[in-house]
């Protein structure tokens, strides 16, 4: 799992029959923190995110062809599980 920040959306006219009906998100990589990491990752939104939104996204494609009830293996690896509304790290 990983936290990110959703930075934009995708727009395809042509894609994968996986991708059909399915929101693209672009995600940057952040950390705890809401330090930026490095890269920009495209995953599938499940739950309704939003630009501005820190989602929890897996990059498993195990999850994703569960996730999504695929029959056999898509070209699918990230999807966004989760928005956080808030991080406690312990931190004083």
């Amino acid at each position: 799992m990983t936290l990110g920040k959703v930075i934009g959306s995708v727009v395809s006219t042509m894609k994968h029959s996986c991708y059909e009906n399915k929101k693209l998100m672009l995600v940057k990589p952040v950390s705890p923190y809401n330090k930026e990491g490095k890269g920009v990752m495209v995953a599938v939104d499940l739950v309704g995110a939003g630009k501005g939104d820190v989602v929890l996204i897996s990059s498993e494609g195990r999850a994703a062809q569960e996730l999504l009830n695929f029959p056999a293996r898509m070209p699918l690896r990230s999807i966004i599980v989760g928005i956080v509304d808030r991080i406690e790290t312990g931190d004083v």
